[in-house]
Order: structure tokens, then C-alpha cells, then sequence
């Protein structure tokens, strides 16, 4: 089969776009890979999407560098440290290392489904569809009354449960994550930090995952070297598109995600209805 490399540079593109916007970066990769006639359902193919997330994982590591040292050194300080237990940014990491367990576990339970029948455009407009209703609700819903400073163990844990749901191509894990930031009151910035913050362990450990346990589907059918360009290209637009998105939840509510999600989702129903499209 392989992955030519100018379609190794189009996925990596999409993959930093969208990877930490709530529209679905599995979605987008899904479909772009259905139209560029790389068949979705192949394992190696499901391990090329996973693999090149790191890439931009890798950019929300370096963006947040600082951020991150801090909230690893509250915890490994807290565990020893009674009174750093007592601080915001104690309660911060729990709700970090706490939120990151449930889709590890969710992922590994469900890897046969997600690498199966969710592989299908039908389940991608669903998941356009469907969740864009979660997140509109979670928006009219939220006081965004709590910061930083007030994230506790049970928002990580929370918030975590809900991130499984991402599992599913076109719900979105950034969708999904800020979407239960709100409706835990968080604000929306906080909520959307929060968000980055869970999806670096998760996303890492999965990218690792894959491309140890299928590396020989990889070398066979798809290539390293398509594979590491991928990479490196999402790296370098997921750094752009973070930059991006905190000033854009700044200033705006997520809702104009909402009507492209439903418009996309609109799309793929009517291109499958009609045949345009093959769910798989």
C-alpha cells in the first residue's frame, strides 16, 4: 500500500490543525485519508494516525514546558510534602495524573473496536453531529466561575471519564475535554489548558503504543519515512494552531466550532447517502 509523501505532508497538516481544536482530529484524518484512497481500516493505517499525533503532542509539550515542569514538580513535591499539598498547584497535578487514567485503560479495553467498526465514516458524521449538541449545552450552560487555582481531583477525574468518549472518531478529544471543563464551571481558557495538559500523556503513550506493537505493519504497508515526515509536519502546525486557539477562547466561545462540526458531519451523511462517499 504505502503513504506517498506529499500525502504524508497533507495528513501531517491536517493532523496540526485540528489535533487541539473540538472538530476531531481522527475525524479530519479519517476522511482525508478516505479521499485520498489509503484505506482507513488497515491496521497500519489506524497506527500511521496515531503515531503522527505525537508530532503535535511533542509541539503542546514545548509550548507548555514551563507549565508542565511546574505542575511534575508539585506533584512529586506533594507526595513527601504535606503543606505542598495544600496548594492550588498540588490539586492541579492530581487532577492531571488522576484525568489521564481513565482513557489509558478505556483505550486499551477498546482497541479492537476503535481499530474496527468505529473505523467508518458513519461514525465520524455521528460524532460531528452528535457531541456538537454536548458542547453547545456545555457552553450555554457554564458559569466559568473557577480558575486554575480551583481545579480539584474530582475535575481530573471527571473530566477524564468524559475525554473517553474522544475514542470515538468526530466526537473530539479537545471537544469532549473542554465540553466538561465547562459544565464543571471552569472557565473557558482554564478549561482548554486543561485539556492540552490531559492529552499529553494520553496521546503520547498511544502513539508510543502503536508504533512499538505494529512497527512491522508500518515498515510493510505504510513506511517510516512517510511516518516520521507526517510527524515532524504536525509538529511544526500544531505549534501554530495552539498559539491559535488559546487567544481564540480568549475572546470567543466555542460555538462557531459547533456549526462546522454539523456542517462537515451534514456533508459526510449526504456524500454517503448518495454514494460520493464509502464508509470505509
Amino acid at each position: 500500500m504505502g503513504i506517498e509523501l506529499w500525502q504524508a505532508v497533507v495528513l501531517g497538516i491536517v493532523e496540526g490543525i485540528t489535533e487541539f481544536l473540538p472538530v476531531s482530529s481522527t475525524g479530519h484524518l479519517t476522511i482525508v485519508e478516505q479521499l485520498l484512497d489509503i484505506p482507513i481500516d488497515d491496521p497500519a493505517v489506524t497506527a500511521y494516525t496515531a503515531i503522527i499525533q505525537v508530532g503535535a503532542i511533542a509541539a503542546a509539550i514545548i509550548y507548555f514546558w514551563r507549565d508542565i515542569v511546574r505542575i511534575a514538580t508539585a506533584f512529586v513535591r506533594g507526595v513527601v510534602n504535606r503543606d505542598v499539598r495544600r496548594t492550588g498547584e498540588w490539586r492541579l497535578s492530581t487532577a492531571v495524573v488522576v484525568g489521564s487514567i481513565p482513557i489509558a485503560v478505556a483505550g486499551l479495553l477498546l482497541k479492537d473496536v476503535i481499530e474496527g467498526p468505529f473505523r467508518s465514516l458513519w461514525v465520524v458524521a455521528g460524532g460531528l453531529i452528535g457531541w456538537s449538541a454536548v458542547m453547545v449545552f456545555a457552553e450555554r450552560a457554564a458559569t466559568q466561575q473557577r480558575d486554575e487555582r480551583d481545579v480539584r481531583l474530582k475535575d481530573g477525574l471527571i473530566i477524564g471519564m468524559v475525554q473517553i468518549f474522544s475514542l470515538i472518531p468526530g466526537v473530539s478529544r479537545s471537544g469532549a475535554t473542554i465540553s466538561a471543563g465547562l459544565l464543571r464551571d471552569i472557565d473557558r481558557v482554564t478549561a482548554t489548558r486543561l485539556s492540552f495538559f490531559l492529552g499529553i500523556p494520553a496521546l503520547t503513550a498511544a502513539g508510543t503504543f502503536e508504533a512499538v506493537t505494529l512497527r512491522d505493519e508500518i515498515s510493510a504497508n505504510v513506511g517510516w519515512i512517510p511516518t516520521i515526515l507526517g510527524t515532524v509536519v504536525s509538529f511544526v502546525v500544531a505549534y501554530a494552531s495552539i498559539a491559535w486557539l488559546l487567544r481564540f477562547v480568549s475572546r470567543n466561545s466555542i460555538i462557531p466550532f459547533v456549526w462546522y462540526r454539523v456542517a462537515l458531519g451534514a456533508l459526510l451523511i449526504a456524500g454517503l447517502s448518495t454514494g460520493v462517499l464509502t464508509a470505509t
